[in-house]
């Protein structure tokens, strides 16, 4: 039968476990941190690459998202947000509204933007590119607004 002594742990073995605790919790928070890190990396080298998509199937997306905001009531809908890691200055010609800020764009986002210029600006639409938020108080994500109404 456990004596009185052998019911209260010693306060330096408590803080021994505590600590050991306390560094299990470090570690895992470091390996998802790592983990989360890798996936943003390897997301951003996908996006910065063009689709693989053709013509056609861009061309067939795009209407179908038009036409879902058309349905919807909507002049304008917003098409794409990528991170400003994306554009060769980190998005600061976009945030300057700077001529020839177009010419930042890689990926995808410039993809976009080719689509708009050879298919949907001839037909009257316009396209937006603009720093959507701001973390920190520095440009961070930016999205892309396709609209149609005057």
């Amino acid at each position: 039968m456990p004596g009185l002594d052998d019911l209260i742990p010693n306060a330096a073995q408590i803080r021994k476990e505590a600590a050991l605790k306390e560094a299990e919790k470090a570690e895992e928070y470091v390996r998802l941190a790592a983990a989360v890190e890798a996936e943003k990396r390897a997301l951003i080298e996908r996006l910065s690459k063009p689709s693989g998509k053709s013509e056609e199937e861009k061309i067939k997306l795009a209407s179908t998202i038009i036409q879902r905001a058309v349905r919807n009531g909507l002049t304008e809908v917003l098409v794409y947000r990528f991170p400003n890691s994306l554009c060769t200055d980190k998005g600061r010609a976009i945030n300057q509204m700077e001529k020839g800020w177009e010419t930042t764009l890689t990926g995808i986002p410039k993809e976009i933007f080719q689509l708009w210029t050879d298919y949907l600006k001839p037909r009257g639409y316009r396209i937006a590119y603009q720093i959507i938020d701001f973390p920190g108080g520095v440009p961070g994500d930016i999205g892309v607004t396709i609209s149609w109404d005057d």
